[in-house]
């Protein structure tokens, strides 16, 4: 790869990187040390009781099958591909990707505060759930997943872990053990990791690497994105009509809002994972090149 596209791509992984910590901080301030934010996260987490009974056995089945056991499976098998297509540093950066991840997870979680306003006392004595560990596993070996994947079938793969990881994060409100602030969050802190790895890649690099103009995966991004933008405004449209409501306790609003706020947070949840995914895909062609001989 030139020097130049090389520096460019540094440069866009520093910015991603950035945003997607400020970002993150703004969800963490808003969700968290807000009334209202605290208020909307608790009005979508109740409305989980609607048609819950239909989908509590494959939730349980998806949430129970990520323990420390399987997330060590799926790093190994990570690794593994990695290493048969003869890309040591990239086994060792997926790794890092996926340990990286959890780890800062679990440190977030019991290092951000969490004020109590009274607006969900059934759950006040947990404390802080932000960002949503099982999120961060599903989000952290689906991106992995991604980097490792030969190009050939990278764009399918994209769209597949996007899928499992998305369905993870609503799974995780389904079941009533995470808000729907914590799912983003998982996936911002993802996002962060990402294009740290991204940068590592871009180091170790070796000189005869060659970036093809064929595998670089747009259309498959742009969609990516495109459907990810769309949930979020989605998502948005409905939580501002939401906010209308914000007097009323949660226990006390009808089915209607519940639904809303359950099925607008679904969405922004899908979506954010959508566009953190479509940023890796449009940039992984650069960070995973071919190598000459």
């Amino acid at each position: 790869m030139r020097a130049t596209a090389r520096g460019w791509t540094a440069v866009w992984l520093v910015v991603l990187a950035l945003v997607q910590t400020v970002i993150f901080v703004v969800v963490w301030r808003v969700a968290v040390h807000t009334e209202i934010g605290q208020w909307v996260d608790t009005v979508a987490l109740t409305g989980n009781r609607i048609g819950q009974d239909r989908i509590d056995g494959p939730v349980d089945k998806l949430l129970n099958a990520m323990s420390v056991v399987s997330l060590l499976a799926a790093t190994a098998m990570i690794g593994f591909i990695a290493l048969i297509r003869g890309r040591i540093a990239l086994a060792i950066t997926a790794t890092l990707l996926i340990a990286g991840a959890n780890v800062s997870t679990q440190l977030l979680k019991y290092g951000l505060s969490r004020p109590d306003y009274g607006l969900d006392p059934e759950r006040a004595a947990v404390g802080n759930s932000l960002p949503s560990g099982h999120t961060t596993v599903a989000a952290a070996v689906a991106v992995a997943l991604v980097l490792v994947l030969p190009r050939k079938v990278r764009a399918v793969g994209a769209f597949l872990a996007a899928a499992y990881a998305a369905a993870a994060g609503v799974a995780t409100l389904s079941a009533g053990w995470h808000r729907p602030s914590d799912a983003v969050a998982a996936y911002l802190v993802v996002g962060v990791w990402a294009a740290l790895a991204g940068l590592v890649l871009l180091i170790t690099q070796r000189e005869q690497a060659e970036v093809a103009p064929g595998d670089a995966h747009r259309l498959a991004a742009l969609l990516l994105g495109a459907a990810g933008v769309l949930a979020l405004i989605t998502c948005g449209l409905a939580l501002s009509w939401l906010v209308d409501l914000r007097g009323t306790g949660p226990d006390e609003l009808s089915r209607r809002p519940l639904f809303i706020a359950y099925a607008g947070s679904a969405a922004g949840i899908a979506g954010t994972m959508a566009v953190v995914m479509a940023l890796v895909l449009s940039v992984v062609h650069r960070l995973v090149p071919r190598v000459k001989g």
